[in-house]
């Protein structure tokens, strides 16, 4: 039985919130289910359409995709969701420029099947906690290339300079991933507000206290505000094998 909970915040520094999740415990078209963080970029209400528009193409796409093969249905929406929010920055200028990350995952059985493109995040918690998705990002890619470590990273100037998003490019990379998961796992799908704010040990911390579900969720975002809160935060929990 999959339980889940979600939530976003506007954290202490912005004037709006970018960030859109969407969560579905139920099938959508023939995926199982369905969970979506997207974490809008762009000037004035750009980046908060960017996000959101992002998310109903997918889900959209992937309620009326008659294909069986759980990658390739979410490889197609997310790529129509590219396409499709290109289009619109075109069309308006006060739209243009804008972009998001967005990380899709379904549960089938004891496979999650992971799509990301930008820094938001997917992470497997049991006893230990283990970052599933790569960043998209300048920082990361100075990381992988030996150039940088991850202490300094945290702090890097360029922290926010992401390279792929939705909307940004007409050719399109999408990372994919298919993780086995297990009874005790929890997954937790986030934005850079949350990961910006907190260590990867001080989430472990969180989630592995006995609170139910939702207050877990909480708790991640009053440490994230805690911290100084700089952007906004958004977290989805699932527990697979509640």
């Amino acid at each position: 039985m999959l339980k889940t909970f979600s939530l976003t915040d506007i954290g202490k520094k912005r004037s709006l919130n970018q960030d859109y999740v969407f969560t579905s415990e139920t099938a959508i078209g023939n995926l199982p289910n369905l969970f979506i963080v997207a974490d809008g970029m762009g000037g004035a209400n750009a980046g908060d359409f960017a996000s959101k528009y992002t998310v109903e193409v997918i889900t959209e796409e992937i309620a009326a995709c008659k294909d069986d093969n759980l990658e390739e249905i979410i490889r197609k929406a997310v790529t129509t969701a590219n396409q499709k929010l290109r289009q619109k920055a075109m069309e308006l200028e006060e739209l243009s420029g804008m972009g998001t990350t967005v990380v899709v995952a379904t549960c089938q059985e004891k496979l999650l099947t992971i799509a990301n493109v930008g820094d938001s995040r997917l992470y497997i918690v049991n006893e230990e906690i283990s970052q599933i998705t790569k960043d998209h990002s300048l920082v990361e890619e100075m990381v992988r290339l030996g150039g940088l470590s991850k202490e300094l990273a945290r702090s890097h100037p360029d922290k926010n300079i992401i390279t792929r998003a939705i909307g940004a490019t007409d050719d399109l990379h999408i990372d994919f991933f298919n993780v086995n998961i297990k009874k005790g796992d929890m997954i937790l799908l986030c934005s850079d507000g949350l990961t910006n704010m907190l260590e990867d040990d001080q989430i472990h911390e969180i989630l592995k206290s006995q609170a139910s579900i939702a207050r877990k969720a909480e708790q991640l975002i009053e440490a994230a505000n805690g911290n100084g809160g700089r952007d906004n935060i958004a977290v989805i929990l699932i527990e697979p094998f509640a």
